[in-house]
């Protein structure tokens, strides 16, 4: 059975990650693969937009617990693994399409941290969030960075520390997920998000998003210099040209995405 399912409809495109009897736990080699999927998607002209989702009872429970326990590994082990993990978190924000995480049952601590790494995130309201590394003496060290930028150090030591299981309103109130829905219309709305998305400039979405996460860790001042600059090249493509004058002469934009 294939570890990772790839679907493409329209301009969108559905990566699952298909591990259901191990709640979709990411092992090195479910990692590895979905790196693989990303790298080939990264290219794809007409796919816009990006949902991740998982199989079976849960979204992602974390890593494989099964690869962390045993006098068998080494340090060089788990630093392949925790690599592994880093590169593909990373690998989401430099995709240039948008993606979005779609949430169902248990995203926790690998897992919580694949939903922070997307860009945007929606759960249905039985959904549940949690870093609990502290219950087993595993700090969720790599989970704390994409968690502790998108929702703040307060919060995100809250979940770090307690290791608590955070609802999905809680999530929602953390800026963890950007909606909450019922189950039955989870694939409805993500879906319908994704739909909108792609009904835009896939060249403005991509140059938006790697502006984005160029500028976020900046400061101010540094992030304006950037970001001034990213503006006045934006303007001189052929797709914000036409949708300024689409505006203007009050039409619907006809895009080329360049």
């Amino acid at each position: 059975m294939k570890s990772v399912l790839f679907e493409k409809k329209g301009h969108i495109g559905w990566l699952t990650l298909n591990r259901p009897k191990y709640l979709n736990a990411l092992s090195l080699e479910l990692m590895e693969k979905i790196q693989k999927k990303l790298n080939i998607i990264a290219k794809e002209k007409d796919i816009h937009v990006i949902i991740i989702k998982g199989n079976g009872p849960a979204f992602c429970a974390g890593h494989d617990m099964s690869e962390l326990v045993g006098k068998k590994y080494d340090i060089h082990h788990f630093r392949r693994i925790f690599s592994e993990c880093s590169k593909l978190m990373l690998a989401l924000h430099k995709i240039p399409q948008p993606v979005i995480a779609q949430v169902h049952g248990a995203a926790m601590a690998a897992g919580c941290q694949l939903v922070a790494a997307c860009d945007l995130a929606i759960a249905e309201k039985n959904a549940q969030f949690s870093t609990p590394g502290v219950n087993i003496g595993l700090f969720c060290s790599t989970p704390m960075v994409p968690l502790s930028r998108l929702i703040g150090r307060r919060k995100a030591l809250d979940m770090l520390l307690t290791g608590r299981v955070i609802s999905a309103k809680e999530a929602e109130r953390f800026g963890l997920i950007n909606k909450v829905v019922d189950p039955k219309k989870l694939a409805t709305e993500t879906k319908k998000l994704a739909r909108e998305l792609s009904t835009f400039s896939k060249y403005t979405l991509e140059f938006g998003k790697k502006i984005f996460y160029d500028q976020i860790d900046k400061d101010e001042a540094s992030a304006y210099k950037l970001t001034k600059e990213a503006i006045a090249v934006n303007c001189l493509s052929e797709d914000a040209q036409e949708g300024m004058l689409a505006f203007l002469e009050k039409r619907k934009p006809k895009w080329k995405n360049k």
